[in-house]
Order: C-alpha cells, then structure tokens, then sequence
C-alpha cells in the first residue's frame, strides 16, 4: 500500500530547497561560472559526437520475432541492405535502356564508389535471351512483325542517316499508292510517330523517335510506364563515420547522371530512392523540419516569457536557464544512447517547451514574493519554498510519463522517454540552481510593494464569478462533452504505414511510390528463406495457391518455359533478319541524296497519301505529318533543322539494332548457366533459397496487409519483409501505448495519493486530463488526423505533463483556502503561460516538413490546448462544487 507523505517530510524538503537556494545565492558567481564552462564543455563534446540514426526498424526491439527473422535474411543476403536504387524514368524505353546503360558503364569506373551495380533489364544474359521469358503467342507476334520490318530494317542498317529513313517511308509509301483497298505495309504508326517527333522541335520540346515501340508494334502499347522505366540497384560505399553517410555517392551520381545529359531536357529524369537515399532525405527533412521548429519554438517561447514575466531580468535569467538545461540534457542523450533516432530528435522541442514551464512558475513566484514587498534573499526563499515542492511533483510525473515506454519493445520512443525524461530532472535542477543564481548575480531589484491584485487578478473577473456561479453546470457540461467525446473512440484510425511518416515531396519518397504501382517492383512483399532448392519449390507452389497471393518466385523462375518451341521461333527470326543485321557496310550512310533533296521528294510522295479518299488511318497519318513538316521547314530546310531532325529520329536506331541482334542469339537457359549475379541473390552461401510472395490486393490497405501477411505466415511462419515488418511494427507500437499509458497512469496516480493524500485531491487532478484526453481522441477522428508511430506518444505524455498544471491549483488551493483565493494569486497566470509556451512549442514541430514530425506535434498542440482549459475551467468549478459547504482544512 501507498506510504502517504508527511507534513514532516513535507517540511523537511522545503527546508531543504530553501537551504539550497541559500547556498546558491551566497555562491552565485561560483554556480553561475561552473554552469557556463560545463555548458562549453558540453557544446564541443557534442560537436564531435552528434549522430542520427534514420533506420525505422531499429526503433523496434531486435528480440521482437520479426525483427530476428528480419535480421537472418539479412545475414543470408546482405546485398539486398543499405542499397540505392536508381530510377530512370524517359519518354521512350529507347531512352531509358540507352540511359542505363551510359550509367551503368560510367559508375562501374568507380568501383570503389559505387561498388555492385545491378541492371537486370541491362545485363548482357537478359539481352541475349530476353526474348525466351516473352509469352509464345507474343514472341510469334514479334516475329510476324519483325518479317515484315526486314527490308527495311536491313535498309536502315546499310544508311542510318536520315536520307536512308526518308527514302525508305518513300518506298513504304510507294507500296501504299500501288494498293487499291487496304495498304500491305502497316505505315500509319510510323508516320504518326515521325509527325510528334517534327510538331515537338517546331515546339521546341525534346523529342526522341521510339525504334523499340515501332519494333514492338501493338505490345509497345501496354503497360508503358514499366517499359519507359529501368530501375538500377547500387551497393556504394556509405560513410558511416559522417552524420549522413550517403549524401557523398548521391551527389556523385548525380553529378554523374548531369554530366551524360540524363536530364529532364533531353527526356530522362534520374532519380533516387532505396534505403540508403530514404535514410538520408529522412534526416535532411528532420534536420530542416526541426531546425525550423526550435528557431520558432525559441522565439515563441521568448515572447510568450516577455508579455507573461514582465521582466527583461526574468526573461533573460530564464533564457540562459532554459538554454544550459537544453545543452546539458543533448550531451546526457548522447552520452548515454551514442545516437539520436527520427523520434528522438524532438527532445529539444519538447524540453524547451517543458522546461520553461518550471522557470515560469517559480519566476512569477519570485515576482509575486518581489511585488508584496519582499527583499531579493526573501523573495528566493519564497519561491523555492512554495513552488519548489510543486515543480518537484511536476518534474517527476512528466518523467513518469516518458519513462513509461522505457520497458516496452518501442525503442524508439523508449530512447526520447529516457532523454526527455532525464531533462525533466535536469530541468528541475537548472531552475532551482542556475536560475536563482542568474538572478543573483544580475542587477537587483528594490523591493517595492506594488498592486498585486491588479497584476495577478486578470483572470478573477472572467473566471472566478462564472465558476462560483456555474460550477455545477460546468461540471454537468463537461461530464456530457466526456461522453460525446468516447463516442468517436471506436473510429479512431492508426496510420501503420511508416512510408507516411515520410516526406513525400522527396525524391526518394516519391520514386518509390511511383515503384508501388508495379506489384513486381512495391516493397510490399514477403520474404522466405527456404532450408534448399527443393523445398523453396515445394512451398512456392502452395503458397501459389493461396487466393491473397499473386505470385511466389525462386530462382527457378529465371528458367523460362517453353525454350524448345521459342528457340526455334528466334532461329526463323534470325534466317531473316540476320543478313540485315550484319551486312559489312553497316553504319555507312550513302550519299544518293542530300538530306534535304530526300525531304522534298519524301513530302512529295506524302502529299500523294494525304490526297487519297480511302479515309484510312494511313491517310490521317500522312495529313498529320505533311502537316507537322510544313511547319517545321516551310519552303526551304535549313542545315540546322535538318541536322536537329535526323537526330531526334535516328538516335535510338544503333542501340536497338544491337539490342536485336544480340536477341538472335540466345541459347538454352538452365539454372547451371545462370549468371552468378543472378543466383548469389537467390541462393544463400549456406544453401537457403529466398522465396519472393507478391500479394493480389494492394496493401495500403491495413486489412489487406494483415488478410495478406496471415494467409502466408500460415504456411511459412517465418516469413519476413517490408510486409510483414510494416503489420508487426504497427501491433508492436499499439502494445507499447497501452503498456505505456497504463504505466504512465498507475504511478503517476500512486505519486498523487502519496502526496496529496486525499483520494478526492488525486481524482480532482485526473479528472479533467481525463476529459481533456477523450477530446484529443475526438479530435484527431473529426479533423482526421491518424494516430501513428510518431504521435502515439501524445496521450501517455497528456497525463505526465497535463498532471502538472492540476498539481500547483490544487496545492495553492491548499495554501489559500479557497478556489477565489488561488485565483488571484500568480499561480493561475503561471499556468495559462507554462501551457502557452507549451503549445507555442510544440506547435512549431507541426510545422515540420517532415509528417511524422509535423503529425507529433499537432497533436501535442491539441492537447496541451485542451488541457488548459480543462484545467482552468473544469478542475476550478470541481473544486468549487467540492468546497461548496467550506473551506478544506490545512493538510
């Protein structure tokens, strides 16, 4: 059972403060001095040793069994950690592979930079039997296709320039005027896509002619955002001795992507994402969001301490407290943790919103002690006695609250409990050591006895009458507003997703959205390790088989089907084509005509086209371009333009020739003659085979992740990945609130029985957090601001700092006897302006780039909002209703 505290333990801490108020006063100098140099100390120790961790899974305990099974995938792959991925979006997909593979080959320069580079689509065992993992009927298509492009093709490889283009479309269209029902060559495609080509430079935007899309013909059509796509995976070289260990290799690609033209100019946007380039565009929006948020949070603060102080001396004392307690406390952070993570970062907001509220309260006491004619000596005496136990109490249940989550599995709040919770201490320290010494050793004030009832009264005419006339309906009222409040609970919503933690205006936020689209390339998979090749097979086909799952892949996979019937498709194609492909004088333009001789016939035999009446796509298309040319050249081409355009059309040509000669020549694919690459990512050095499980639905949705990630665990118990982590992380944050608020509630009610000693003092602090906590929850459903790993904290740290507030009324009620009494001394001042601070504070992290930031301290602002006024408006009319037959006598 609960020990209650005595009188006389009560007094003995008094005493004890005021002895330690004595002492400092008398040694001010001394403290002051010693403050001062521990804080420089202090300031250079942090310099050297700040770091920020950015990893997300390690804010969760690595005993948790996902977190295990997560950790034995990575020692079994650990290519696939702290990777950067490389997204090259372009206009065509002749774009994006000649791109990649520019990259690929100037990144390979730097190995001891960029390291492993993986470009499956680019990889020279995908290029030469590519066509063996198309579908068959697809492949017999392509082939039909490519038999009928073989006269040209073969004429463009003899002249790719852009006379040997024009007299072959001449040809095509010869064909076309011969015909007198449907045309026996499909040119409709060709022309349209020649006319975007010439309307874009008559524009003066970049655009490039797709060989690989008119190669393709009808299946260039689906799906090409994937197609326009290639995605490179880098294992570069991180500096982990820098506070953001990829910024050096990002900037190198960068630079690198920049100097061979891969722009958004010239129609390919390079962009990164992965891991490493998460992490570190996580920390520079922290970093920004946060810098941002203490500047503001200490020019709210200052503010909010001149129009509540009153006092350039006191504001200034408390400043320079304020200012020591924060440095003191980043250099315990780092002594004790090494590493500061996402969520940890915000100690500073909060313990400059915190911390101040201690110098508030015991400063305005100070004042109060001034004001009634008290010397400096008795006036510090004053203050340490009478709040000192108060801001003990205060201290201490705000600890509570952020050492609640100590024992639980989220680390990540569990490190900003034990730094937040430790400044609490330092805080309280500061304000009763430092701060009477500043206020020591700066100019006195003469001890004049002023108005205090017009200083401290502001509050009494709206308050105090309301509350003694209304506190029974102010009661009744908050009691229905409770009600209304718990009503909303069941629609309260849990963002489990820390991909919205994230800023999505950055690049690799985005990028990996955009890679979401595609089942294949979403993070949201499961991963299994399977004991050898047999078994990884065995269970890839039940889990097949379950209706949540798409798809299970081993490298198995990498084996196509069929090989027998499309090997022999590829031979016919490469009977036709590669005579074409491989004739001597290829790349060797012939000069019949000059480029702009070959431009005027070919607009002539275009305007034939154009004046048929077949109304055929072939007569819309030649209409178009006949068009698109006369804009561009007009009358006469001029060598420029004409340059310009042979360009734009003939670029992509060489790299797609190539491609398609190289695809002529594939051979039998077998699991033995695999690239290593290939099989070093899917087979372990220990013989386990990773099974990859792509899901049906998309998994934004938290039931269809957890539908999902159940249906494969029932088979799989150990499965792992972003699914898997992204569903137990969240169970294993929602475990920890509850653990944390029932901590945070247990003992903060045992302090409050042990130091008020009345069941109805303690009931009367908690009531009105309680209120005040339900109308947070009502809150966030109304505005529709989602509970997340971030802002979870919010309603644990409600009791542990709203408590406070609630404490220094009801004591000073003690000391005055009444409700009308407490409110017209500082007290009720001092607590409208802690909280005010509080907010002021907190309100700038809502202004944070970062969500998981930005979404903490909304929150925060919310309820420490509605704290106030429950505390001001609800706890005073229940301490009115509970006095209503007399004064509560001396405790």
């Amino acid at each position: 059972m609960t020990r209650p505290v005595t009188p006389a333990t009560t007094d003995r801490y008094r005493r004890l403060l005021i002895g330690w108020t004595d002492g400092v006063r008398r040694f001010a100098w001394v403290v002051v001095a010693a403050s001062v140099l521990f804080s420089v100390l202090a300031v250079f120790f942090l310099a050297g040793n700040i770091r920020i961790n950015t990893d997300t899974e390690d804010m969760l305990s690595p005993d948790l069994p996902f977190r295990r099974h997560t950790a034995e995938f990575d020692k079994a792959f650990p290519q696939f950690s702290d990777n950067l991925v490389v997204v090259i979006d372009a206009q065509t997909p002749d774009l994006a592979d000649d791109g990649a593979r520019l990259l690929t080959a100037q990144l390979q320069k730097q190995p001891e930079l960029f390291g492993a580079i993986q470009d499956m689509a680019g990889n020279d065992f995908f290029r030469r039997n590519g066509l063996l993992y198309s579908d068959l009927e697809d492949l017999y298509v392509l082939s039909d296709h490519m038999a009928e492009a073989q006269p040209f093709l073969g004429a463009l490889w003899r002249d790719p320039s852009l006379g040997g283009l024009l007299r072959m479309m001449g040809l095509a269209i010869d064909e076309t005027l011969k015909a007198k029902d449907k045309s026996p060559i499909e040119i409709a495609t060709v022309l349209d896509a020649v006319a975007g080509v010439a309307e874009a430079q008559r524009a003066g935007r970049f655009a490039q002619l797709s060989w690989q899309n008119l190669m393709a013909g009808a299946a260039a059509e689906e799906d090409k955002a994937a197609a326009n796509r290639r995605v490179l995976v880098i294992q570069p070289a991180l500096d982990f001795g820098s506070l953001a260990p990829a910024a050096k290799v990002m900037e190198a690609l960068r630079g690198q992507a920049e100097d061979l033209g891969l722009t958004p100019e010239n129609g390919v946007r390079v962009r990164l994402t992965g891991s490493a380039a998460l992490s570190h565009e996580e920390l520079k929006s922290v970093e920004q969001g946060m810098g941002l948020a203490g500047v503001l949070s200490l020019v709210l603060v200052i503010g909010l301490l001149m129009i509540g102080l009153r006092s350039k001396r006191l504001v200034a004392a408390t400043l320079a407290t304020l200012v020591m307690g924060l440095i003191w406390t980043a250099a315990f952070a780092i002594l004790a943790l090494g590493t500061l993570n996402l969520i940890s970062v915000a100690f500073a907001v909060l313990f400059i919103g915190l911390s101040v509220d201690f110098g508030i309260h015991y400063g305005l006491r100070y004042q109060e002690a001034i004001d009634a004619g008290s010397n400096h000596e008795d006036a510090l005496s004053e203050a340490a006695g009478r709040v000192g136990g108060a801001l003990t109490l205060c201290a201490i249940s705000a600890a509570i609250a952020f050492y609640s989550f100590l024992p639980t599995d989220y680390l990540g709040l569990a490190e900003l409990g034990l730094i937040a919770g430790t400044g609490m201490f330092i805080a309280f320290f500061a304000n009763v050591t430092v701060l009477p010494a500043l206020l020591t050793v700066m100019p006195q004030m003469k001890a004049k006895i002023r108005n205090t009832e017009s200083r401290f009264a502001p509050v009494r005419p709206i308050f105090q009458s309301f509350i003694r006339l209304n506190a029974r309906a102010v009661c009744w009222g908050a009691l229905g507003i409770g009600i209304a409040a718990a009503l909303a609970l069941p629609k309260t919503v849990f963002d489990f997703d820390p991909l919205n933690l994230k800023d999505p205006k950055t690049e690799s936020v985005a990028a990996i959205f955009d890679l979401m689209a595609d089942n294949r390339t979403s993070p949201y998979t499961v991963t299994i390790l399977a004991g050898d090749l047999v078994a990884a097979q065995a269970l890839a086909e039940k889990l097949k088989t379950l209706p949540e799952v798409d798809d299970a892949a081993t490298v198995t996979d990498f084996v196509p089907q069929d090989q027998e019937e499309k090997l022999e498709v590829i031979s016919t194609m490469a009977l036709f084509l590669m005579p074409s492909l491989t004739a001597a004088d290829q790349g060797t333009p012939q000069p019949v005509k000059e480029p702009a001789e070959a431009l005027r016939a070919f607009r002539e035999k275009l305007k034939l086209v154009a004046s048929l009446n077949t109304g055929g796509r072939e007569v819309l298309a030649a209409k178009r371009l006949s068009k698109a040319l006369d804009g561009l050249f007009g009358d006469k081409a001029s060598q420029e333009s004409l340059k310009q355009f042979e360009v734009r059309l003939l670029a992509a040509l060489p790299g797609r020739l190539d491609a398609l000669k190289a695809s002529l020549s594939a051979t039998s694919v077998t699991l033995k003659t695999l690239p290593k690459d290939i099989t070093d990512g899917q087979i372990a050095k220990d013989g386990r085979v990773r099974i990859e499980v792509y899901p049906k639905e998309s998994l934004r949705s938290r039931d269809a992740l957890k539908r999902f990630v159940t249906a494969v665990r029932g088979i799989a118990a150990n499965a792992s990945g972003s699914s898997v982590v992204i569903l137990e992380a969240g169970n294993a944050v929602i475990t920890a609130f509850w653990q944390a608020g029932i901590i945070s509630i247990v003992l903060i009610s045992i302090m409050l029985l042990a130091v008020l000693k009345r069941l109805a003092d303690a009931a009367l602090v908690f009531a009105p957090l309680a209120l005040a906590g339900l109308l947070t929850v009502a809150a966030s459903v109304v505005f529709g601001l989602a509970f997340n790993f971030a802002n979870l904290i919010v309603l644990p740290l409600l009791f542990g700092l709203g408590v406070a507030s609630g404490i220094h009324l009801v004591l000073r009620e003690r000391e005055e006897k009444t409700v009308n009494g407490v409110l017209e001394t500082s007290t009720p001042r001092a607590v409208v302006f802690s909280a005010l601070t509080t907010i002021g504070s907190f309100g700038s992290i809502a202004l944070s780039s970062h969500p998981g930031t930005s979404s903490m301290g909304v929150l925060l602002t919310i309820a420490i909002t509605l704290t106030l006024v429950c505390t001001l408006v609800v706890l005073p009319a229940l301490m009115a209703v509970t006095l209503r037959r007399g004064s509560r006598p001396q405790q």
